[in-house]
């Protein structure tokens, strides 16, 4: 190796050796008589970038399988991306947009080359932005949703559940975002509170003067109204029962029904139906055999099936009807409203639409329970466990799932129609023809006679597979690798998923392999600024990770993050701890430098140095016990600054101050090694968190062989520590602390040697460490107390360093005079407190008995401070 430089420069450590690692192999992983760890990544878009959520997420799953291999275990991370086909879809139609070419234009064979063509382009982005943080993942698996083994997987998945009866087609009210052009999944709808306007509708009595006033916040949706509802047991609308009345400015007739769904307190107890465009709506509509009128396209603009405002945008329409139905004298009033309005979860800009249509569903209420079962009786370890909660709710209710998308990016639903509208489901259009032919039982269909259907099956519909599809476990079930790495060991993922992905991946798990598809989940939290907020491109609080990589170094970044990172709880981010981490590599950095700049020789191990490595050993037993018990409770952050401590404080600020040779004197062999062999440990501890600069000083170490790496360099197997000698330093390092703050007090250059005197009985094997560190000529055990020396304790022990020889006596007696002024006074205060006989006879006891602790204290203190002043004076 190359003499180490001054200073650490991440720049010149990092590519070099993600290089090395590559051209090594190191990342691969391949079954073997090792015990398996695996992490699938949580696929990212491939129309992402790397923001500060991918790098807390990946670190921490790096940081594991870096542990594991430290563990001797056979690690590996497998990457891969998503297709996203709403957002990918969206970004192909922007960029044919911005070239004049409309979607409408195209054939889908032709949208689809473009779209693969979009995909190569930028679709590995983030793969290879995850390298620069070190992410040690096995890039020769890398896998994409739409890929050849995950393409099929997806399909026979859905051929086989569909013959199983669990897949079935409907015309259901599903969420539809207009933006899009597709259905939606219940939970791919976000609620926002938002200020609207609640509108008070006249709907004329058929055949009477007067009318009905209905209260609604969507005047646009009355060209569908097909009824209108009144509770049975609301007497103040009795009057309208069996009646119709006039749907405003439509003026079609439509009856009143009734039913206890209504609420009779919310309006006027009075509710517009439209089946076509509520949820609720709709299931009043099935019950009452109501006409259906769909009044919207696709688009979110009015349909001819309307009648009026065609072609115009559904929010438009709002604004102008309120107009046409005020002009017409149809609006009793209008007030202000807060209401929940839904919005598409891939496209937040755009509310979603309650509409009928014709969608393939997945029955979810069966497949499901052994998922929830595992969960809730912690077969599968949900980190935090308040996780299990929300994990129940939703799985109590589950509801069935849409999976269909009108979309042409994304697995094309493997469904097949003859002319008459009947269909048949098969793996290929091969198969297709002959499942045909056997149904009908016309030998003489032709692969022309089938159309497959337009929709694609939704994104997570590929995703729910991932750890099972990742080791061909659908195509090839029971194969070596999926026996070997499944189930995999750890998912590592945000809560915001935990419906989209997490539980469909259990529920994929038991159904497919009858088994969990990983043994734990940890749930990051969201990474906010330091004032709270969420960090997004909105708010312009979110750092660019490659600036703050530029900066700080990636380990340092790494360990900024982590440091403020507990599990499932929100990380408030501050470049302060990108700070911390970069000035942590710096210390690491200078105290490899001082340690190899050491002279050594063949000489007798002098005692001190001794008893430091003995400690040292002890102490780093300790914590990394410590370490391994924090990392089976997935306490990353705490084990990290358990290491953190142990290397800065122990190791840097005590041990190296132990056994520092003095200034131009060489260091004997017997500790030199103890301490490379420490250094090694302690390299090997951090390097999960830190994996470029531990693996830069790690090389530094000794001579090593090509491929060599600290990635495998296990960490020493520990069941056991001296306590008893951890315990003893500890005691050591309080005496030694006590010795410098006499010094810093009384201002005597750490130079200078002095004396203390022990109050008692001392038998410190710990005696030449103290000496050493506090520059001691002697301890005198149980010796007299010195009322000229400076006093402190060490738990019940009373130590003193005479300061006659080392002080101005003036000086010093001027300070101890001021001193016993000052409690003099204090004194006089309390006890003029104490002599007044209603402050003790009325105040509560425990005051009081503050008051005389008090006494008793500042009497102490001027005993001794009086006796100090005798003796200087002498």
């Amino acid at each position: 190796m190359n003499e180490l430089a001054k200073t650490y420069s991440p720049a010149d450590v990092e590519d070099k050796w993600y290089s090395y690692w590559m051209e090594h192999d190191l990342f691969k992983s391949v079954p073997d008589e090792r015990e398996p760890y695996t992490i699938v990544i949580p696929p990212p878009n491939v129309t992402g970038i790397l923001h500060m959520g991918h790098m807390l997420n990946n670190t921490i799953q790096d940081i594991l399988i870096r542990r594991a291999r430290t563990e001797g275990k056979n690690a590996l991370w497998v990457p891969g991306t998503d297709h996203a086909a709403i957002a990918t879809e969206a970004k192909v139609v922007a960029k044919l947009a911005k070239d004049g070419i409309k979607k409408s234009d195209l054939t889908r064979e032709q949208f689809l080359a473009h779209a693969w063509d979009w995909k190569e382009k930028y679709g590995g982005t983030i793969l290879e932005q995850l390298k620069k943080i070190g992410a040690s993942c096995d890039w020769s698996r890398t896998a994409f949703t739409m890929d050849d083994i995950r393409s099929k997987s997806v399909i026979k998945v859905f051929c086989e559940l569909y013959r199983k009866g669990l897949i079935y087609r409907g015309k259901r009210m599903v969420n539809w975002d207009p933006k899009a052009c597709t259905a939606l999944s219940d939970i791919e709808v976000i609620y926002k509170e938002e200020h609207s306007k609640l509108y008070y509708l006249r709907y004329h009595i058929v055949g009477e003067d007067g009318y009905a006033v209905v209260a609604t916040t969507r005047p646009e949706t009355i060209m569908g109204d097909t009824a209108m509802c009144i509770n049975p047991n609301d007497p103040k609308n009795a009057h309208l029962r069996g009646k119709r009345v006039i749907v405003p400015l439509v003026n079609r007739e439509i009856p009143v029904i009734e039913d206890d769904y209504v609420d009779i307190e919310f309006g006027t107890g009075c509710l517009k139906v439209t089946p076509a465009h509520d949820m609720n709506d709709n299931m009043l509509g099935a019950k009452h055999n109501l006409e259906t009128i769909d009044i919207f396209n696709d688009n979110g603009t009015i349909s001819e099936a309307a009648g009026m405002y065609v072609g115009m945008d559904r929010f438009e329409v709002r604004k102008q009807i309120a107009k046409d139905l005020e002009a017409a004298g149809l609006i009793e009033k209008i007030e202000d409203y807060e209401n929940k309005v839904g919005y598409s979860e891939r496209n937040p800009d755009t509310a979603t639409e309650p509409r009928l249509s014709d969608q393939w569903f997945l029955k979810m209420d069966e497949i499901s329970k052994a998922a929830h079962r595992a969960v809730m009786e912690d077969v599968i370890k949900f980190v935090p466990e308040k996780f299990k909660n929300t994990y129940n709710t939703w799985m109590a209710e589950i509801k069935d799932w849409c999976i269909s998308r009108q979309l042409w990016w994304g697995h094309q639903i493997p469904a097949y129609y003859l002319s008459d509208g009947t269909f048949v489901v098969a793996e290929t259009p091969e198969k297709a023809l002959e499942e045909a032919m056997s149904v009908t039982g016309n030998a003489a269909l032709t692969l022309d006679d089938l159309h497959q259907d337009e929709d694609c099956l939704d994104t997570w519909f590929s995703s729910w597979l991932w750890p099972i599809s990742l080791f061909n476990g659908i195509l090839e079930p029971g194969n070596e690798e999926i026996k070997y790495y499944y189930p995999t060991t750890t998912l590592v993922t945000a809560p915001d998923i935990i419906f989209f992905w997490v539980a469909r991946m259990i529920i994929a798990g038991y159904e497919f392999v009858g088994e969990m598809p990983f043994k734990n989940v940890y749930f990051t939290g969201i990474v906010r600024d330091k004032i709270g907020r969420k960090m997004s491109k909105q708010f312009g609080n979110s750092p660019d990770p490659f600036d703050l990589i530029a900066a700080y170094g990636a380990d340092g970044v790494r360990m900024g993050l982590m440091l403020a990172a507990p599990a499932g709880n929100d990380v408030l981010y501050d470049d302060k701890l990108c700070e911390q981490g970069r000035n942590f590599c710096n210390k690491i950095w200078n105290a490899f430098r001082l340690v190899k700049g050491w002279e050594v020789a063949d000489m007798e191990q002098p005692e001190s140095s001794s008893i430091a490595t003995r400690w040292f050993e002890a102490k780093l037993n300790a914590t990394m016990l410590e370490v391994k018990d924090l990392f089976g409770k997935f306490r990353i952050s705490e084990a990290l600054m358990a290491i953190y401590r142990l290397f800065w404080d122990e190791f840097s600020s005590w041990y190296l101050e132990m056994v520092k040779p003095a200034y131009g004197q060489p260091i004997d062999r017997t500790t030199y090694n103890a301490t490379l062999h420490y250094f090694d440990v302690l390299l090997r501890l951090l390097h999960p968190f830190m994996p470029f600069i531990t693996e830069e000083l790690w090389q530094h170490l000794q001579e090593r062989t090509p491929g060599q790496s600290i990635m495998y360099a296990l960490l020493p197997d520990v069941k056991e520590y001296d306590k008893a000698a951890v315990e003893a330093m500890e005691h050591a390092k309080e005496v030694v602390i006590g010795v410098r703050g006499v010094r810093a007090a009384k201002n005597i250059s750490p130079r200078e040697a002095l004396v203390l005197n022990v109050i008692g009985d001392w038998r410190s094997a710990e005696t030449p460490v103290i000496m050493k560190l506090a520059n001691l000529s002697e301890i005198n055990s149980n010796a007299e107390k010195d009322a000229a020396a400076a006093t402190f304790m060490v738990g019940t022990m009373e130590f003193n360093v005479p300061l006659s020889a080392n002080i101005d006596v003036a000086a010093e007696l001027e300070k101890l005079n001021k001193e016993l002024t000052y409690y003099q006074g204090f004194l006089a205060s309390v006890m003029k407190k104490l002599g007044n006989e209603r402050f003790v006879n009325n105040a509560p006891a425990a005051v009081v008995e503050a008051e005389r602790r008090k006494q008793a204290d500042a009497e102490t203190k001027i005993k001794n401070l009086e006796e100090s002043i005798a003796a200087l004076s002498k």
